[in-house]
């Protein structure tokens, strides 16, 4: 049976020939179908996977995937996972090898995808914030615009959307493909496009941005004919939500504590709450539990000023989904 075959690298730099049979993948999610029903979830491979898992875990879809294999275990028996990259995620989805997944929504629009998008999810390989795609040159270059750049030569990983890009303002510049390492290339053209987070990896080639051609997000997305179909349609739905929670419940945490009757107004008004506490009068005296879910950010301040306005036995809690 056929498979798609591709070049990878492990860690140390070693090349292996990994096999992805996506024929094989198809056969045997056709048969699981015959027994019960199966959706096929895509899951980036790359930069994203780390994150993704957590993510997938905090949502209650403990995924495990062995070293060099291609087939994550999902803890939901209706489920059945297979890796892409990110690159390439959205085709795979608009085609049907998998009935959703997750990918960027820079990939989504230089593939010209077309597919459902389901939710928009905030969270990248850093940081719970969107990527960037900025034009970067050498901070000796001459260029200091995009209107500089008419006549020169971009590489870039995303060269569809690039194009665009110069297209619509006019400027007439050559993009190349660059296949990684694009830093490593800003003083051989004459700038690059590049993905970045922090802008850590450009400072430390001596890079400065002079555009920002896209800001992207994370994305799940599924494929036109799984959407339609009812039951497929109500186990992505479920995704969507759980995922969405559990993102943000990333920034988020509970808080329990006891307050004497005497003690309860001054407490509740240190307290901010996503929406008002929970307030439950104890049994036999004149004290009352108080529980309430805050932003994780405010807490090294909020816990020693809910302490002075006489809260006891506090309590801090993590949050794996919170759903509002």
């Amino acid at each position: 049976m056929r498979g798609v075959r591709r070049r990878g690298t492990v860690s140390g730099g070693q090349e292996v020939q990994v096999e992805i049979a996506l024929a094989d993948f198809r056969e045997s999610t056709m048969e699981g179908d015959k027994a019960k029903r199966i959706l096929k979830v895509g899951l980036p491979k790359g930069s994203l996977e780390n994150s993704t898992f957590e993510l997938m875990g905090h949502a209650g879809y403990q995924v495990s995937i062995g070293s060099r294999s291609y087939y994550p275990n999902i803890s939901d028996p209706e489920m059945q996972g297979i890796m892409f990259r990110a690159q390439e995620m959205s085709r795979y989805v608009e085609n049907g090898v998998v009935d959703v997944g997750l990918t960027g929504y820079d990939w989504i629009l230089e593939n010209g995808s077309d597919v459902v998008e389901i939710a928009e999810l905030v969270y990248s390989k850093q940081r719970r914030s969107p990527a960037r795609w900025v034009i970067a040159v050498p901070q000796e270059s001459s260029v200091q615009a995009v209107k500089d750049l008419d006549g020169k030569i971009i590489a870039t990983e995303l060269v569809g959307v690039t194009k665009r890009f110069f297209e619509k303002r006019g400027v007439n510049a050559r993009v190349e493909f660059s296949w990684g390492a694009t830093e490593v290339k800003a003083r051989l053209v004459d700038a690059i496009v590049e993905v970045t987070e922090t802008g850590s990896s450009l400072r430390a080639n001596n890079l400065r941005i002079i555009d920002e051609v896209l800001t992207s997000t994370t994305r799940l997305i599924a494929n036109r004919g799984a959407w339609k179909d009812p039951w497929k349609h109500d186990k992505i739905d479920n995704l969507a939500l759980l995922l969405k929670g559990a993102i943000v419940a990333k920034d988020m945490v509970g808080l329990k504590l006891n307050v004497a009757d005497e003690d309860l107004q001054k407490v509740l008004k240190v307290l901010p709450a996503l929406k008002n506490p929970t307030v439950s009068p104890l049994s036999g005296n004149h004290w009352y539990a108080v529980e309430t879910i805050v932003d994780e950010s405010v807490v090294r301040t909020l816990i020693p000023e809910l302490k002075r306005a006489g809260a006891q036995g506090i309590i801090e809690y993590p949050l794996n989904k919170v759903i509002p």
